[in-house]
């Protein structure tokens, strides 16, 4: 019993530590949902090797959806003529990072990670895209239809893309209040599982993971490397539920290199993705999508250990440390608020649609 309540504990006091941030990495995806639409992209990204690869990856960091959310999205993107590299650029640079993430990434780990994580996510995605347009061939995948292709770990929402019809002639105040009613209401509901699983397993590794990881992550920093590349790939983890197991990691004395290529290939792929992407485009767009993740996830891992070496940063000594900053009653206060809209929002997604409420 005493190993379950150490484990609790120490969930609780990750969640505590987050939930500010997640608050408002909801807000600012909120707002973003009612002024940056997918469908306007898209006429942007279908001329062009390069360009548009630079483009959708743009558009894609600041976009809040996990890596099956952003298939319908990426899909859409190629039936209305971006090339293959484009949507494949936008299927990694959008589940790698969103501001929700990077909210969170500014809580639990330090300022060095929240700035390269997007950074790092941009450029995977950018040298994948690339090498699709060059290295890969235009010709289409197996006409799968979508829905056939799932057994994705998310719900609603972002499972549905972003292409819901936007009345843009709605006055402002209304489109915020829908965007408000977005965050804290689809997008809540579809992050808050893998989030609250992620704190968990957040919880177990400070728990049960030894100490001396340290000793071993700096011996073998390859090897570390390696490890989490492969716990990434098929694991199904969004951005932000990523965050806390990276951190709980981090303190146990993993190295930040190592913690990223987590970062990095966690969100942008998993079992379910890859066959889409296999369904979507063809074997070899697949062979040249993981490859270039694996080898963009480590090459920034390297990069990442070597900025900290060079400005003299301890990862395990900086982590969390933003959190830190805020007072434990209003922490307090964010933690029931969060906790209560995920009970109303189980609550709600549980209740019978009202034509089947009527027929009783």
């Amino acid at each position: 019993m005493n190993i379950i309540y150490e484990i609790l504990k120490n969930s609780w006091d990750i969640y505590l530590d987050v939930s500010v941030y997640m608050l408002f990495g909801f807000l600012v995806a909120g707002i973003l949902y009612v002024f940056f639409k997918a469908d306007k992209v898209k006429k942007y990204l279908g001329t062009g090797k390069i360009k548009p690869v630079f483009l959708s990856a743009l558009f894609g960091i600041p976009i809040p959806l996990c890596s099956c959310g952003v298939v319908p999205v990426a899909t859409g993107l190629k039936k209305q003529g971006a090339n293959n590299g484009a949507a494949l650029s936008f299927m990694i640079a959008t589940p790698e990072s969103g501001v929700d993430s990077i909210a969170i990434s500014y809580a639990m780990l330090d300022p060095v990670m929240t700035v390269i994580r997007p950074v790092a996510g941009f450029f995977t995605a950018v040298c994948t895209g690339i090498a699709q347009n060059f290295l890969g061939n235009n010709e289409p995948g197996p006409s799968t239809p979508l829905k056939e292709v799932g057994g994705c770990g998310c719900s609603s929402s972002c499972c549905a893309g972003t292409s819901k019809e936007s009345s843009s002639l709605l006055p402002l105040s209304q489109r915020l209040m829908a965007g408000i009613k977005y965050a804290y209401g689809e997008l809540l509901t579809d992050i808050a599982k893998p989030f609250i699983i992620g704190v968990f397993i957040a919880g177990i590794i400070t728990f049960f993971f030894p100490d001396d990881l340290t000793l071993w992550a700096n011996d073998h920093q390859f090897l570390s490397m390696l490890a989490m590349l492969g716990a990434g790939i098929p694991m199904y983890v969004c951005a932000t539920s990523s965050t806390p197991i990276a951190a709980a990691l981090i303190l146990k004395g993993l190295n930040p290199g190592a913690a990223l290529v987590f970062l990095l290939a966690g969100p942008a792929t998993n079992a379910a993705t890859i066959t889409i992407v296999k369904n979507i485009f063809n074997t070899r767009a697949l062979v040249i999508y993981l490859s270039m993740i694996a080898a963009c996830s480590l090459a920034m891992g390297f990069f990442v250990d070597w900025i900290y070496n060079f400005l003299g940063i301890k990862a395990q000594a900086v982590v969390g440390q933003a959190s830190e900053l805020i007072p434990h009653n209003i922490q307090l206060a964010a933690a029931v608020l969060l906790t209560g809209l995920i009970i109303y929002n189980v609550l709600v997604n549980l209740k019978p649609s009202p034509a089947h409420s009527h027929s009783h």
